[in-house]
């Protein structure tokens, strides 16, 4: 299997250039689909099994456009820090998506997460922990949960029910109230109920009845929700449309203190990340939707990978892991890189982890407007030395605090989803590898050649390429296979894997 990464050297043709593109051009439609149909039909003579059989079915995607749907409502999650919100979340989203820790302020940015209940669907927000009168990063953490408020449906407002209602608690209520949004009072870590005397006092703080729940073994949270339902409309006031499925999700990445937070402020039109010179702010990916280029995305920044996996701890570690699944999620990522700074190998293995994932890429270069022209020399020689392996992805130069050339995101963002969506229909495949063999056979081994028999697209989202073989092919010259790929079809910004199985003919009776 080859999957675009940098290995063994690329077979190099001699001779001619062998004029690909061009005698392509000369094959119709109809022509390539019966050369394919008589290569499929000579398999007939080779070795197969079900999972050969399966890959030469062939599917076409036929997907057609999505149609659009109401947001569905959005409960925000707030209080003063560490009276177990992002417990609570996970709690609901049956799920360890928020960072938890023992120690106050984990959660900075708010978080949204999709949620469901008894047949219901609404988007759940985990906030940072609420300050008055706070300073520095912590008033930004602040302002980010009220920002969550202004924009939700209804709130569900948790406190320490073992504590009780502090100063700081109160202060919250003052600043529910300013809001006018319908709100729950949760009175966590109420494990019993012998604690249940501590809930009554909270009355006082004028919010309605109290919900005495256990966000850690999830007593009473079917309640609060129940009642939360009951306050949620249909459908987001603030939410507008969504395709259904979902808008193309980005995943942003790249390590600390690249500016990966200041861009999304910058691509969202608000301050919706908490921004620090302190590498490392974010530690929750934070889900935006962010509307670019006519088109919705929503894209999660996500937290920074200082160090590698096994030397993280803490919520340093979770979030790492919370990176790698915003990956997962994702279906194109943009690395952010800084120009200021030489090509790092945190980057190259942050690049690594996108490849692994299969996603579509696009590499945005930030601080651009700062560079001169000796550290342009030295950078430029640093992307062939260290990022050759994928000089197909888009390359978009910008300034994550100005916004200069954000607007080029977007359409390196849809030319590299529409390559990694792309499918090569199998009858000018296969005139493709047989025009690129007969001009540049692979070389003897041993006195044998290994002939390509038939080529299928089993699959998309990466593209992938299946070669039924005679023999084994030299890892060079499938490299040399992959490249030719790429310049003939047009597979910018996606990776592209090429698979071969090796048939030995049938043995005659």
């Amino acid at each position: 299997m080859s999957r675009d990464a940098q290995g063994p050297e690329e077979y190099v043709p001699t001779g001619d250039e062998d004029r690909l593109a061009a005698r392509l051009a000369e094959i119709t439609e109809e022509e390539a689909e019966a050369r394919a149909a008589a290569l499929r039909a000579g398999l007939q003579d080779y070795e197969l099994d079900d999972a050969d059989a399966a890959l030469l079915e062939d599917a076409e995607d036929d997907a057609a456009g999505l149609p659009y749907v109401p947001a569905p409502p959005v409960l925000a999650i707030v209080g003063r820090p560490n009276v177990g919100k992002s417990t609570l979340v996970n709690r609901i989203i049956r799920s360890r998506e928020a960072v938890v820790e023992d120690v106050p302020g984990v959660t900075r940015d708010r978080v949204s997460y999709p949620a469901e209940w008894n047949g219901r669907d609404f988007t759940l927000v985990d906030t940072g922990g609420w300050e008055a009168d706070a300073k520095g990063i912590h008033k930004r953490v602040a302002e980010q949960a009220e920002l969550a408020v202004d924009e939700a449906d209804a709130v569900i407002f948790v406190l320490d029910g073992l504590v009780g209602a502090t100063a700081v608690d109160e202060a919250v209520v003052k600043m529910l109230r300013r809001k006018k949004k319908p709100v729950l009072l949760a009175a966590n870590k109420i494990d019993s109920s012998a604690q249940m005397s501590e809930v009554y006092p909270l009355w006082n703080l004028g919010l309605g009845e109290p919900y005495p729940v256990s966000a850690l073994h999830g007593t009473g949270t079917g309640d609060l929700l129940d009642a939360a339902l009951k306050l949620l409309p249909e459908t987001a006031q603030h939410g507008g449309l969504v395709p259904l499925g979902g808008p193309r999700r980005v995943a942003l990445v790249g390590r600390p203190n690249v500016g990966k937070s200041s861009l999304l402020n910058k691509l969202a039109g608000a301050e919706r990340v908490v921004v620090d010179n302190v590498a490392g702010t974010t530690r929750d990916p934070v889900d935006e939707l962010v509307t670019l280029g006519g088109e919705e995305w929503r894209f999660v920044d996500t937290a920074g990978i200082r160090r590698r996996q096994h030397m993280a701890s803490g919520s340093e570690y979770y979030a790492m892991l919370r990176t790698q699944r915003a990956l997962d999620k994702a279906e194109v990522a943009v690395v952010l890189l800084a120009v200021d700074e030489p090509v790092s190998e945190q980057d190259i293995r942050i690049v690594q982890m996108a490849l692994d994932a299969g996603r579509a890429l696009v590499l945005a270069y930030n601080k651009w407007d700062l560079l001169d022209e000796e550290r342009r020399y030295y950078l430029e020689r640093e992307i062939e030395r260290d990022l050759a392996h994928v000089a197909w992805a888009p390359r978009v130069n910008v300034s994550a605090m100005t916004g200069w050339h954000k607007d080029k995101l977007a359409p390196a963002l849809s030319r590299s989803l529409e390559n990694w969506e792309q499918r090569i229909p199998t009858g000018r495949l296969n005139a493709f590898l047989g025009e690129l063999v007969a001009a540049h056979p692979h070389p003897v081994r041993g006195g044998k050649q290994p002939r390509i028999l038939f080529g299928t697209q089993p699959a998309t989202r990466p593209p992938k390429f299946v070669l039924f073989t005679t023999g084994f092919l030299d890892p060079g010259y499938r490299r040399f296979i992959t490249r030719r790929l790429r310049e003939t079809f047009d597979f910018t910004g996606t990776p592209i894997e090429v698979q071969m199985r090796v048939r030995e003919k049938r043995k005659r009776r």
